[in-house]
């Protein structure tokens, strides 16, 4: 390969590049595609112009004139004046060609810095009954974007006002058009007796220069104020669905789970924000709170929807090993041999009350998911880490991943030790497997809300306490818990700022049938139960995917474990978005 100098030029580095491109077997179309490309004269040349502009603008060269196209002009005029040598005959030549007069002016473009495009010239007359009221005449340059206005007609003057202005676009840059200005005439079109629709799709399909009549709003110099506020979206909204936006072409779509950032609140019925991490600068429609609950309420005492209830506690068995006390609701338990996976299938089926009830602390209604005000948060030196919480849908073995990483770094992480009523035994240690108390003193701890979650199994109490997350957290120590869903109602404060992670299985009923002679089989799980996982991870995804901060979908335990540690690692090192409650005082 040869070398090359920092002093070699793009083009002979193209050439060099090109003469080491031999066409191989295995690659032999592409790289004759290839090296067809590079040995093109056009590339060549246009390699060649690059290099000389920017050794020109290595020079920073200044224009000596300010008006090349005049001086240009004067030149011809003097040279058609008397007669011609052959020279002289060739510069009027070249000074006459529009490619060389472009160029000029141009130029003199760069030069005066007169970028603002020309526009052709006001009218010099005007309508005999605008002759007493202040008019205003508008010009706007449109490209494809929306102008960013909407319009409405007002019930008591039959006037076409503007309504909003989306921050950002065409109109709002211009800073010339304003909420309450009554719109007369579009193009000297007029408006009065159209449709405000007829005139939204005039508006939409106008290019270039768009000329405005209008009847400027009383006080239109006082500016909106722009707001700062930050929203996760916990619904799915596509404005071209809802009959009840004043424009869908400026509503925002948007997703459960995105950022939205409000920038103007300034009509109650429809907020103007943007998507955080979308490009796009002009603002869009949203519902706001307000509109969207008085709208759902309505559609639940119509009947067309279901009214929100308590999340129910699920019946939930408890199993243990030797070291450790792993609860397991039903809907969600797996072990790791194929009876005991059937088993746990077979329990989810015919689960009932009994004495090996699981419970958590009782949940207020829920109440109508629409927004939730957050911030940006980074944990400071000195603060403590932010509890993380894993949830997981059936199959997805989270108590089995959560023990892995405090395995690998016990240092780091650390696991609350759960309380129980059941005996010593004799190589247990008290605060290291569990945490040994009377069965009075467990029953008043429930009633005083100090678990998160708790149940009975064979005569004896488990639970794990809010305290025992604490210590874990004092000791500058990341807390790992794995939780029934419905707990994450507990917990989700302030004094835990907890990040919650959906871990579900990637489970398809075309990927059981292709596994189905292999280790589907192997394990006992059937088509059924691979419809019921998936199943289960799109109701825990409906119920509580509000609340989640990041979804793990688990390809394996190696990959599933390695993406959890890079999620642990961003959570401390890098802004998350929290509720806004959390962080102010």
């Amino acid at each position: 390969m040869p070398i090359v100098s920092a002093n070699t030029g793009l083009h002979e580095t193209l050439a060099l590049l090109t003469s080491q491109l031999h066409p191989d077997a295995n690659h032999k179309e592409d790289l004759v595609f290839l090296k067809d490309v590079f040995s093109e004269k056009s590339l060549s040349y246009l390699m060649k112009i690059h290099e000389k502009l920017k050794q020109y603008e290595k020079q920073s060269p200044t224009p000596v004139l300010h008006s090349a196209s005049c001086l240009a002009e004067d030149l011809a005029e003097e040279l058609q004046s008397g007669p011609l040598e052959d020279d002289e005959r060739e510069l009027l030549l070249l000074l006459s060609t529009p490619h060389l007069k472009a160029v000029l002016s141009a130029h003199d473009t760069v030069a005066q810095k007169n970028f603002d495009p020309v526009l052709p010239p006001l009218p010099e007359d005007l309508d005999d009954d605008l002759e007493e009221e202040s008019v205003k005449i508008v010009r706007l340059v449109k490209n494809k974007e929306p102008l960013g206005a909407t319009i409405r007609r007002d019930e008591a003057t039959g006037a076409v006002i503007v309504a909003r202005i989306m921050r950002g676009g065409a109109a709002d840059r211009s800073g010339l058009v304003h909420v309450g200005d009554e719109l007369r005439e579009v193009n000297g079109n007029l408006i009065t007796h159209k449709r405000p629709d007829e005139i939204s799709q005039i508006l939409s399909q106008s290019q270039g220069s768009i000329t405005l009549k209008i009847i400027p709003a009383v006080g239109e110099e006082d500016k909106l104020k722009e707001s700062r506020v930050y929203l996760r979206a916990l619904f799915d909204y596509t404005p071209f669905e809802d009959k009840a936006t004043p424009c869908q072409e400026a509503g925002l779509p948007f997703r459960k789970g995105d950022i939205l950032q409000v920038v103007s609140q300034e009509d109650s019925t429809w907020w103007q924000a943007k998507k955080v991490g979308d490009c796009n600068l002009r603002a869009a429609l949203i519902p706001s709170t307000q509109f969207q609950e008085r709208r759902l309420r309505y559609r639940m005492k119509m009947g067309s929807l279901p009214a929100p209830a308590s999340p129910k506690t699920p019946t939930c068995k408890l199993y243990f090993t030797s070291a450790i006390v792993i609860t397991f609701p039903l809907a969600y338990s797996l072990k790791f041999t194929s009876t005991s996976l059937r088993r746990s299938f077979r329990l989810r089926k015919d689960r009932h009350a009994s004495p090996g009830e699981a419970h958590t602390p009782d949940a207020n209604p829920t109440e109508f998911l629409i927004y939730e005000e957050v911030t940006q948060y980074l944990p400071r030196p000195g603060d403590r880490p932010r509890l993380i919480v894993l949830i997981g849908s059936l199959g997805a073995r989270i108590t089995e991943l959560k023990q892995k990483v405090i395995a690998e770094n016990p240092r780091r992480y650390g696991l609350a030790v759960p309380h129980t009523t059941r005996a010593r035994k004799c190589h247990e240690r008290e605060g290291v497997e569990y945490h040994f108390i009377t069965k009075t003193a467990f029953e008043a701890d429930i009633q005083n809300s100090k678990f998160i979650e708790y149940g009975e199994y064979k005569d004896n109490l488990y639970g794990t306490s809010l305290e025992s997350i604490h210590r874990i957290l004092d000791q500058n120590k990341v807390c790992l818990v794995d939780v029934q869903p419905e707990a994450l109602k507990t917990i989700r404060t302030a004094a835990f700022k907890p990040y919650i992670i959906f871990a579900r299985p990637r489970v398809s009923i075309n990927q059981g049938k292709q596994l189905g002679s292999s280790s589907s089989l192997s394990l006992g799980i059937t088509e059924e139960d691979l419809q019921e996982m998936k199943q289960s991870a799109e109701q825990m995804e409906e119920r509580y995917g509000h609340w989640v901060d990041y979804v793990l979908v688990k390809e394996d335990p190696v990959s599933a474990l390695a993406e959890l540690q890079v999620v642990l690692e961003r959570v401390q090192l890098e802004p998350q978005w929290v509720p806004v409650s959390w962080v102010r005082s």
